[in-house]
């Protein structure tokens, strides 16, 4: 298996490639991180139907807006995910507000949801001790932020915190973890 950081920067190779209007580029990136990222969608929208069209939306903003990628700013995976992250929340957004007619219920997805999966490889492994290493509420809010998809604003409310306070945890959180997988 590769070393994460090689992956990481072929990951942001073929982005930069993209940002040049690279199909090949784009198809490779689509087929390494395209169950990666409908994992992720599929853990916030909880539809499959809809994950997909968080992850088809994803990967069209990915191609359109492939030249904003910053190393300096991110790396190409949290790019990625964010990308994804986002698309899955609008929908979710979207779908609040829409009056939905009878449909049938989709059939349960038995694959391993993405922590599971996460948690199978070396990365995983090391994301799991840095976020047991941070202080238990603040490690409720990455999880529920990142994982489960709520926004800031919604874990201000939920968890009855300033949504100051909450921004603020989060980003140390993850510089916390920054630190702890460099490390």
């Amino acid at each position: 298996m590769p070393d994460s950081t090689a992956l990481t920067d072929d990951t942001a190779t073929l982005l930069h490639r993209c940002a040049y209007g690279d199909r090949t580029a784009f198809r490779m990136l689509y087929d390494r991180w395209g169950a990666k990222l409908h994992g992720i969608a599929l853990r916030i929208v909880r539809q499959p139907s809809l994950a997909a069209d968080a992850t088809q939306e994803a990967f069209v903003q990915i191609w359109q807006q492939a030249h904003r990628f910053d190393p300096e700013r991110g790396s190409a995976e949290a790019f990625l995910f964010t990308l994804v992250r986002y698309r899955a929340l609008d929908i979710v957004r979207r779908t609040a507000r829409e009056v939905l007619g009878y449909e049938g219920e989709d059939a349960p997805d038995d694959s391993p949801d993405i922590l599971s999966r996460m948690v199978a490889s070396s990365e995983g492994v090391a994301l799991k001790h840095c976020l047991e290493q941070l202080e238990p509420t603040r490690r409720t809010m990455v999880t529920m932020a990142f994982v489960d998809g709520f926004s800031h604003g919604e874990l201000a409310l939920k968890l009855s915190i300033p949504l100051g306070t909450v921004k603020s945890a989060i980003r140390r959180s993850l510089l916390a973890l920054r630190e702890c997988l460099a490390a």
